[in-house]
């Protein structure tokens, strides 16, 4: 019954902006390190933004930095992936990450697609 699922993709013009989400059920979110990646067809799977249980540490692919902002709100037992300024490169599976010592859960994936 533990699982994140995340939300929110969709088709967005160059430029644009949207913002996923990775909703936790079954298990609380609070203790967990939250990590987003994305795969494009063809290549390999990367990690772009992870955000430490208590919010207070980011890290970014140089990729997406500067673009791209994770957050959380542990109240809501949610985690955030906000998307600025998209490039027609970003177009990808987006995947949710929720992890701890020994254990961890992945969304299904939620598809990006950047194109006018």
């Amino acid at each position: 019954q533990s699982q994140v699922v995340e939300s929110g993709g969709g088709l967005v013009q160059p430029g644009g902006s949207l913002r996923l989400s990775c909703a936790a059920s079954g298990f609380t979110l609070d203790h967990y390190v939250i990590g987003w990646f994305r795969q494009a067809p063809g290549k390999e799977r990367e990690g772009i933004a992870c955000i430490s249980s208590s919010g207070e540490n980011t890290d970014y692919a140089d990729s997406v930095k500067g673009r791209f902002t994770i957050s959380r709100d542990n109240a809501k037992n949610t985690g955030y992936l906000h998307l600025s300024s998209l490039k027609a490169e970003d177009t990808a599976a987006y995947y949710c990450n929720a992890g701890r010592n020994g254990e961890d859960y992945w969304g299904q994936g939620n598809q990006v697609i950047v194109s006018s």
